[in-house]
């Protein structure tokens, strides 16, 4: 019976190892990437602006507010793009 325990113990660690490596490697890419605007295709945003409350509802092309996720360093390697930083996208009044 204690063996079991020790092999529970020892399985549970190695879940708990492996679950904070996937944690720590997702906030690693995240940090690698930035919020651009201004070049977006309608439909195309990757979240909300101040005229709309979800991700792919800008209707105009090149909208200033509509952003997506790019690897850091590219927006400004783009022509009529520029870095966002949005903390919280979703427009007043319509947080649920």
């Amino acid at each position: 019976m204690k063996n079991s325990n020790v092999l529970h113990a020892a399985m549970t660690s190695l879940l708990a190892i492996g679950a904070a490596s996937v944690a720590m490697s997702v906030s690693a890419e995240e940090a690698k990437q930035e919020q651009c605007a201004g070049v977006i295709k309608a439909g195309k945003n990757d979240c909300a602006t101040s005229t709309n409350a979800c991700h792919g509802h800008v209707l105009t092309d090149s909208h200033p507010e509509a952003w997506i996720y790019l690897p850091a360093g590219t927006c400004d390697r783009i022509e009529g793009a520029h870095v966002v930083q949005v903390v919280d996208p979703t427009p007043k009044g319509k947080k649920s």
